[in-house]
């Protein structure tokens, strides 16, 4: 009851804020550029008596008459001139980029597709700006993760949360097809790259919630990549410290036939032995993408996405220390290792997509894909550890050494987990256009059949000063050494299970949008709904059922007719979370096939502010949301494994306020500063609500990109986070509602300097070797600017003399400095 009340409420809200228009006029806004992209000065922008002249940044603004057919024409001495129609709305703000040469005029009717993302929520990312970002794991994470509301305490790993969820509730599309993470992985380290190869992406779309129901079926967010289509020949490689890329694009002669393949290799061993284990490492990532495409004629066109990649992580641990405590009473923990790690990853994914156009109305797309992977986490790792005192007797020869072990131990970890996934999808999607364009149909069914064989056998055994611990969760006295023990030795952990599963899934979409007036000002409404059905079926399973849940969902944007450039947007709905095989599977490795799908209501009203400072554009975005969240499956995180409880037992919530400035601080470069608050707290079968394992309070992220004035050949690329702790650190097996504690706050900040070679190409003469390259520069890159120590995890280790447990931090990558060369032909 009270939740339809908060629906009736913000639906009020959003009605009530119609204003009228202040005005009929619309304004056009953009940059000139020339033939080599580079900011043209002097041109002259007119309409009839109106007019503009661009600056030294080639930026122009000319206000227009609204409602009308009008003309603008772009003039200049040296160039040709451009002649573009537009028709705009009261109020509206037109972005149009000119490209100007010498050569022969132009003349061409111009789509109004400015406000199409904002009106959806969307936010999307420059692919050159995620390319330039320095990140010790480069792609499209590492820029999300400067939003507000999108979090990760894990430089290594590809996974992030977004607004209180957890990795696995994001989807992430390319080209319309979903696609996966690992399953086994349990540490940063471990991953190698993302997915997405960011040297051939064209689009990057991201919401953090509130997406429309053409979208698939995830509690938090959605990334939508959109490889690039070749139009020319062209050659992208990167050779650095870390590793290096090739990426090679081209047409046929008839512009039939286009592809883009791109080759990857990571190495992160200058990062692992920055970190206080001192260790044998020699971990290798490679992968190859390929996206081809084939153009039939106008109305067919066929194109193929596939990807193999191969991880191999080899790591021998060799010795750690680790200082902590207080400055009265320093300890260090001081670890020495047998044994070794030895774990492979293996994915093949392919994936055929048909598009058919019927006409410039009604488009129809026919998906499958297929995904294999075969994981392989193998360890033995003995380590023998002493708890001891510190010397900080200023003079002593001994300074900072341990004088006194008050505690020693061993600990054996063993593994042999083995898990083959296969994955197939079929989808067929349908988009219908009408009126003119101002109404959209979109509709898809999906067929999905997933396959799992996993095999789990992992154990941890403990000692203590020479007396074996007994696991925490048995109910025995824990009394030695003053009396003997004389029940069955156990592993203090020990996990084993064998699964084969097989999950079906049915699911489909329809997708409603409209854009109307009320008054003067602009309104877009979109309505939809998703069905998803799914069983689970497998050996020793027998009592199954089928289930099926229904999302609606809807978005609603207002544009008042204002001189201001704002828009109001409000998005609710369902949003429910089939469960995936791993949330199926409970912390003893057990398959529960009757877990119920995961519920959330998302409530999210925003506002999107336009601007002009200084001749230079703007954008703020301020958000606010609230998320109720019912059959929740609770989880533990340990570094990025999850492991999830399976039984639905709890309920949760999550709100928050986030804030993003983004523009040109700098004239020609863009930067932004965000700002997050969150809090997300879950009640576990009625014992009351305490925070979630990804109650991340306090956000901050800064991207900011500069160049020297002096030597405009130096550019800088900067990014910085603040995040507060998490609710983590504490052993899996502690029970929350006895035992929690937080992390230390996550600072980390990376900055890159890149000088461009061919920044001056343009003034060379012919015949210049230089002038062959498109870009050709040489970066230096710092990670960990500040040399932050940020912990991921606590290790555990007791006292028996005292019986006190520490929690002694294992901190991530500490300063790494990195060089690498970028040539683009």
């Amino acid at each position: 009851m009270k939740t339809n009340k908060l629906l009736y409420t913000l639906l009020f809200f959003t009605i009530s804020i119609i204003a009228f228009a202040q005005n009929q006029t619309a304004k056009v806004a953009g940059i000139v550029l020339d033939e080599n992209n580079k900011p043209v000065e002097g041109v002259n922008v007119s309409y009839q008596t109106k007019t503009s002249v661009t600056d030294a940044n080639g930026f122009y603004t000319l206000i227009v008459p609204a409602n009308q057919k009008i003309i603008l024409v772009f003039t200049h001495t040296a160039l040709k001139n451009i002649t573009a129609p537009f028709f705009l709305k009261p109020g509206e703000v037109f972005e149009y980029y000119v490209v100007m040469n010498d050569k022969a005029e132009q003349l061409g009717e111009v789509v109004i597709t400015s406000d199409r993302r904002r009106v959806q929520g969307i936010t999307s990312i420059e692919p050159e700006t995620i390319r330039k970002n320095p990140s010790a794991m480069p792609g499209v994470e590492s820029v999300l993760v400067l939003f507000g509301g999108v979090n990760k305490n894990n430089e290594l790993s590809s996974g992030y949360n977004v607004r209180g969820g957890n990795y696995d509730e994001n989807l992430v599309y390319v080209n319309e097809i979903e696609v996966y993470r690992p399953f086994l992985i349990r540490s940063g380290q471990q991953e190698g790259l993302s997915f997405t190869n960011t040297d051939m992406v064209q689009n990057v779309d991201f919401s953090a919630g509130g997406f429309q129901a053409k979208y698939g079926d995830k509690l938090s967010s959605v990334l939508d990549i959109t490889y690039r289509t070749p139009k020319k020949f062209g050659i992208a490689a990167e050779a650095s410290f870390l590793g290096g890329s090739l990426t090679v694009e081209g047409t046929s002669k008839n512009k039939k036939w286009s592809a883009i393949t791109g080759v990857r290799y990571r190495d992160n061993s200058l990062l692992v032995n920055s970190q206080e284990t001192q260790t044998n490492y020699r971990p290798t990532y490679a992968d190859v993408q390929t996206n081809v495409n084939f153009n039939l004629n106008t109305k067919w066109q066929f194109s193929f996405l596939g990807n193999i990649s191969q991880n191999k992580y080899n790591y021998q641990p060799l010795t750690r220390q680790t200082n902590f405590g207080t400055i009265d009473e320093p300890i260090a923990l001081q670890v020495f290792y047998e044994g070794q790690e030895n774990d492979k990853y293996q994915t093949l994914f392919g994936a055929f997509k048909t598009t058919f156009a019927q006409n410039d109305n009604n488009n129809y797309r026919l998906i499958t894909s297929l995904y294999h992977t075969q994981e392989q986490e193998y360890f033995d790792i003995y380590a023998a550890y002493y708890l001891g005192e510190v010397d900080t007797n200023i003079g002593s020869e001994t300074l900072g050494e341990v004088t006194f072990n008050r505690g020693v131990g061993t600990q054996l970890n063993h593994a042999r987990n083995d898990l083959d996934a296969l994955i197939f999808n079929a989808e067929i999607k349908g988009t219908h256009q009408l009126n003119n364009k101002k109404q959209q149909i979109d509709w898809g069914f999906k067929y999905t059949r997933e396959n799992f064989r996993d095999r789990i056998v992992e154990w941890e055994v403990i000692d203590s000063a020479g007396f074996h611990i007994n696991p925490p969760i048995i109910d025995i006295p824990h009394d030695q050494p003053y009396n003997p023990y004389v029940g069955p030795l156990v592993p203090y952990q020990n996990v084993r299970a064998t699964n084969f599963i097989d999950i079906n899934r049915f699911s489909g979409f329809a997708q409603w949008k409209t854009e109307t007036t009320i008054g003067t000002s602009q309104l877009w409404i979109t309505a939809g709904v998703r069905a998803h059905n799914w069983i689970v079926s497998g050996d020793g399973i027998s009592n199954a059922k089928s289930q099926t849940v229904f999302s609606p969902r809807a978005q609603l944007s207002l544009k008042p007719a204002w001189e201001k450039d704002m828009i109001f947007k409000l998005a609710l709905g369902y949003y429910y979370q089939p469960p995936f095989y791993r949330e199926l599977r409970d912390m003893n490795g057990v398959v529960n096939p009757n877990v119920k799908a995961q519920q959330s209501i998302h409530f999210v009203l925003s506002n999107d502010y336009k601007f002009l400072m200084n001749n230079r554009k703007f954008k703020l975005v301020t958000e606010a949301y609230y998320k109720t969240m019912t059959d929740v499956n609770t989880y533990t995180l340990e570094n990025v494994r999850i492991r999830y409880s399976a039984n639905n037992d709890a309920v949760a919530y999550a709100y928050g306020f986030e804030t993003r400035l983004n523009g040109e601080f700098v004239p020609g470069t863009e930067s932004w500063l965000s700002f997050g608050y969150m809090k997300t707290e879950e009640n576990i079968s009625d014992k009351g609500y305490i925070a979630r394992p990804t109650d991340q309070r306090l956000k901050f992220g800064i991207l900011f990109q500069d160049y020297m004035p002096n030597i405009p050949n130096m550019k800088l690329y900067m990014n910085l986070v603040y995040n507060t702790g998490l609710p983590g650190g504490s052993p899996s097996y502690a029970d929350p509602y006895v035992y929690q504690t937080r992390l230390r706050d996550y600072r980390r900040a990376d900055v890159g300097f890149s000088y461009v070679l061919t920044e001056r190409n343009n003034e060379r003469p012919n015949g210049h070797w230089l002038k062959k390259f498109e870009d050709l520069s040489v970066g230096f890159e710092i990670f960990n600017l500040f040399n932050n120590q940020n912990a991921i995890t606590n290790t555990w280790v007791r006292d028996v003399y005292t019986k006190n447990q520490y929690g002694i931090p294992n901190y991530m990558t500490t300063r790494v400095f990195n060089v690498k060369l970028t040539a683009k032909l």
